[in-house]
């Protein structure tokens, strides 16, 4: 199997509007772009990071 890394789906529930600008950005960064979007990511230290950054507008599916 080539593709058998972990990946983590991430749900944005809340919007940033009104958040601090590092935090809209890590949003973007996680490609998520209006609310309910998802996004498919490989589970790496860094992207763990930055969900934790901005846990309280995303969601882990």
């Amino acid at each position: 199997m080539a593709d058998d890394k972990k990946t983590l789906k991430v749900k944005l529930v809340r919007s940033p509007i009104g958040t601090r600008a590092d935090h809209r950005a890590t949003v973007r960064g996680l490609g998520l772009r209006g609310m309910n979007s998802e996004s498919v990511l490989e589970d790496t230290p860094a992207v763990r990071g930055m969900i934790n950054k901005v846990s309280y507008l995303v969601k882990v599916l």
